[in-house]
């Protein structure tokens, strides 16, 4: 088979997108992986923020986060990230 044809580096690319968390062991780290797993959907890097973060969409650890988030879109009227929150805790 011609090498044109053969991707020796074919895997799994790493996210394309950089996020900006704290350490694991940091108290606020479900919070701001909460808010990057909504925050790369609202622009369709989902599975960067899984990568990134560890967690993925709709991970039970996160709903209390994630009910806080969606509090705050409502009150500030951030209509797609109060919908992008409640599909995460569906």
């Amino acid at each position: 088979m011609s090498r044109a044809f053969v991707n020796e580096d074919a895997g799994s690319p790493g996210p394309s997108r950089r996020f900006v968390l704290p350490a694991r062991d940091d108290p606020g780290f479900n919070a701001a992986a909460a808010e990057a797993l909504l925050e790369a959907a609202r622009e369709g890097e989902t599975s960067s923020a899984e990568q990134a973060t560890g967690f993925y969409w709709g991970e039970p650890t996160l709903r209390d986060e994630v009910r806080r988030i969606m509090a705050r879109a409502q009150k500030s009227g951030d209509d797609r990230l109060e919908q992008l929150a409640r599909r995460f805790l569906r």
